[in-house]
C-alpha cells in the first residue's frame, strides 16, 4: 500500500485497487511497451529515428530481474510500435528484448498474434502506451499503464472514462515515465530492496539472471 502512496506523492493516478492490482501483477508473464511517446516525447528525426534513455534502460532491467527473483524465470518482455524504428531495434537487440513488432496498425490483433506465438495471453500481459493507435491493445491487457501527456486532457478522459488504463503516470515520455512504471511493478513484487541489493553486489542471482537474459535472440517482425 506505501507504494501506492509514493506514486501518488509525485503525480500518478491509480485507476483500480490495491488488490486488484496485486491480484493481476501475480497473473503477468510478460511486458510489453510501445515505443515512441513512451522510451520518448514522440518527436522524430529526418530518419525517422527516436531516442530512448538509461534511466528507462536500468527500470526494464531491474523489472525482469525482480520478476526472476519473484518467479524463477524470465518474463516475456516487447515492443509494439506503429514505425520502423532503428533505434528501437538496436535497444531491443541490446537489451535482449524478446520481440519487437514494428510498423503495427492493429495494435490490439499484434498483441493477441504475439500472445499466441509465445507462452502467455494478453491478459497476462502490462501494456505501457501513450496514444490513440495503442488503445485496442490496452483494452485487452491485463495491466495498462497510460504515459500521461498534458496535450492531451481529452484523451486522458476518455481512456479513464472507457477503463483502457489501471494507472496514469506522473512522468510523461520525456521524463523517464517507463522508469516511473518499472519502479512501481518492482514495489507491487514486494522485492525492490532485495533486487536492489543483489545487483548492487552483483550477486550470483543477478549473475544467473543476466546469463538467461543474454541468451535471449530478439525477434523482429515487420508487418506490412
Amino acid at each position: 500500500m506505501d507504494a501506492f502512496a509514493k506514486f501518488q506523492s509525485i503525480g500518478a493516478e491509480t485507476l483500480i485497487s490495491f488488490d486488484d492490482f496485486e491480484k493481476r501483477n501475480n497473473e503477468l508473464k510478460a511486458y510489453v511497451f510501445d515505443w515512441d511517446g513512451v522510451f520518448n516525447s514522440g518527436v522524430k528525426s529526418t530518419d525517422g529515428g527516436s531516442s530512448f534513455s538509461e534511466p528507462d534502460s536500468m527500470g526494464i532491467n531491474m523489472l525482469r530481474f525482480s520478476y526472476f527473483l519473484k518467479h524463477g524465470k524470465l518474463p516475456f518482455t516487447a515492443i509494439i510500435t506503429g514505425e520502423i524504428n532503428e533505434t528501437a531495434q538496436k535497444f531491443a537487440r541490446r537489451e535482449h528484448f524478446d520481440a519487437l513488432w514494428m510498423h503495427v496498425k492493429n495494435k490490439g490483433v499484434a498483441l493477441k498474434d504475439l500472445a499466441a506465438q509465445n507462452t502467455f495471453i494478453p491478459a497476462e500481459a502490462t501494456f505501457t502506451f501513450d496514444d490513440i493507435l495503442d488503445l485496442g491493445a490496452a483494452d485487452i491487457s491485463g495491466l495498462r499503464f497510460y504515459v500521461r501527456r498534458k496535450a492531451a486532457p481529452m484523451l486522458e478522459d476518455y481512456i479513464s472514462e472507457n477503463h483502457l488504463a489501471d494507472y496514469i503516470t506522473a512522468c510523461d515520455g520525456n521524463s523517464y515515465a517507463v522508469r516511473e512504471v518499472c519502479e512501481f511493478l518492482i514495489a507491487l513484487n514486494g522485492n525492490y530492496t532485495e533486487t536492489i541489493n543483489n545487483r548492487k553486489a552483483f550477486s550470483e542471482k543477478y549473475a544467473e539472471y543476466l546469463k538467461r537474459r543474454n541468451e535471449v535472440n530478439t525477434q523482429f517482425e515487420t508487418l506490412k
